[in-house]
């Protein structure tokens, strides 16, 4: 998850607590998704040293799969730990040069029962320091994990209350400082987390065993003023001073120099800005965060209109655009969001409708005629097609690029040129007297898409009474022609998985989850 989805998660957090507290209820264990109960066991067996060493109270969260499973491992023991992250199925994602830690490795697994995404970050070193960059390496991993103890119910070793309360402490000291821009952007959230994670903690040790543990794991001089932070009545962020002077303390190890930190920070900074602008608006090919270890895959939706394949587009881009690069596609003409180019011509659509009394055969809405097309009709479509075909080149060369810099592509619709007057086809030939040289123009298009087929293609199986019932506009004709016609596209011989599109929604989504998380994974 990003610094904001992981924000996101305490401020829901910390909503519920006051509810449940005014209830008199504790809030109900989140059960722990069943690949983090097998990977635990397989660690387990091995005698891998390891543990949990983020927050205690939001551990149930993460063993959920509502943020990020951070596991710190022993030196001698990361090639075993990362083999058995590959044999439970995880695989590793690789993210954007300069926006991350070397010594964090993120790697993800579907929970098929769930159909959630487990999100472990494998920590070779403890490092800590802001939302963009860790400034500072505490070289007390061994000792952290030698005192961790089970937690109750889940089999994941988590740290002591003494040496939680240490890591808190210098976590809060390092994170809560406004000229980290996500910490600015979040800081009502941040700081309402570390009260919550201290509160918790406070209840649960003494001034006298924080201390100590901080002499074991930070040095005399620390001590003394880290016990005080956690037990002084002023939250972290107004403990100005105490937090200046832990910095200092903190100096034996940072890292990064100052002058290099602001830089390194600034350039993330810019990064993730340009980033969040591209996924939100631009749609370039160009990952910004997390992107598939060796190269992407280009995952194609088709189906009749009507079959929900806008619907299942946007499930799927939902849930795995939380944690991997996608580039949504819409090779369409409807709703979809079309090229810069194409925007214009698509806005004149409803005028040239109202021109258009009867549509030739091969149309799917409105009044179908079985007559040959008109000449302003013929003229209207030519220039059209002619657009299509330019937008489709540009959108197949997009989604080569962005697979090649290890994207996830996903796309409703895909061009094809196997079934003649069929969706998402080539539109001219339902036409007569049209150049020579423009059909090869279009035709050329739809045959680039026969090269570049899909990695795999999600169909979408309809009846044609499901599509008149949420299509009563749609020619009755062609919805048969059309629903036949899905079952036959081959695309090139691309893996194709099949679902049934009259399945309840959300099953829907979990079957082509699955689906997907197989291509990822390799399988």
């Amino acid at each position: 998850m990003t610094p904001a989805q992981t924000l996101q998660t305490a401020a829901e957090l910390a909503d519920a607590a006051p509810a449940c507290k005014a209830a008199g209820l504790s809030a109900p264990e989140p059960a722990v998704l069943g690949v983090y109960s097998s990977l635990f066991a397989r660690l387990t067996r091995a005698s891998v040293p390891w543990c949990y060493w983020k927050s205690t109270r939001r551990a149930g969260m993460a063993l959920a799969g509502h943020s990020d499973l951070d596991i710190l491992v022993a030196a001698d023991a990361q090639h075993e730990a990362r083999h058995l992250l590959r044999e439970c199925g995880f695989r590793r994602f690789v993210p954007v040069a300069n926006r991350t830690d070397p010594t964090i490795e993120c790697y993800l697994s579907l929970d098929e029962p769930s159909g959630r995404i487990a999100h472990v970050d494998l920590h070779t070193q403890l490092r800590v320091g802001g939302n963009l960059l860790k400034t500072h390496h505490l070289p007390c991993e061994a000792a952290l994990i030698a005192r961790a103890m089970p937690r109750t119910g889940s089999g994941l070793p988590v740290l002591d209350p003494a040496s939680e309360a240490v890591l808190l402490v210098v976590r809060a000291c390092l994170e809560l400082r406004k000229s980290d821009p996500v910490a600015l952007r979040h800081w009502r959230i941040m700081a309402e987390k570390f009260a919550l994670d201290r509160r918790e903690l406070a209840a649960r040790v003494t001034f006298a065993a924080v201390q100590a543990r901080a002499g074991e794991l930070l040095g005399a001089a620390a001590a003394p003023l880290v016990a005080a932070m956690l037990f002084d009545p002023l939250p972290f962020h107004q403990q100005r001073r105490q937090r200046r002077i832990l910095r200092r303390a903190l100096l034996p190890y940072r890292t990064v120099g100052a002058i290099s930190g602001i830089a390194r920070t600034a350039g993330r900074t810019v990064s993730a800005l340009s980033g969040t602008l591209n996924r939100q608006l631009l749609h370039w090919p160009h990952p910004w965060n997390r992107r598939v270890a060796g190269a992407g895959v280009v995952i194609a939706v088709v189906a009749v209109d009507g079959a929900g394949k806008s619907t299942l587009v946007r499930g799927l881009r939902k849930w795995l655009g939380d944690e991997v690069d996608v580039l949504p596609l819409y090779f369409g003409t409807g709703d979809g969001r079309p090229s810069w180019f194409l925007l214009p011509f698509k806005l004149l659509v409803p005028l040239a409708s109202k021109l258009v009394q009867g549509k030739p055969k091969g149309s799917s809405h409105g009044a179908v005629s079985n007559a040959p097309a008109g000449v302003a009709y013929s003229v209207l479509l030519t220039l059209w097609a002619s657009m299509l075909a330019m937008e489709k080149r540009l959108k197949l060369g997009a989604a080569r690029r962005a697979a090649a810099r290890g994207m996830v592509v996903l796309t409703d619709r895909y061009p094809q040129d196997e079934l003649a007057d069929f969706n998402d086809g080539p539109l001219l030939p339902r036409l007569r007297g049209v150049p020579r040289w423009l059909r090869g123009f279009e035709a050329s298009a739809y045959a680039l898409a026969a090269k570049r087929r899909p990695d795999l293609v999600i169909k979408l199986l309809a009846s044609p009474e499901l599509i008149a019932a949420r299509e009563p506009n749609m020619d009755q004709g062609v919805i048969r022609a059309r629903v036949a016609g899905v079952d036959q596209l081959r695309f090139g011989g691309a893996q194709i998985a099949t679902i049934a599109a009259g399945l309840p929604a959300a099953e829907v989504l979990l079957t082509a989850k699955r689906q997907i998380w197989r291509l990822l994974r390799g399988d």
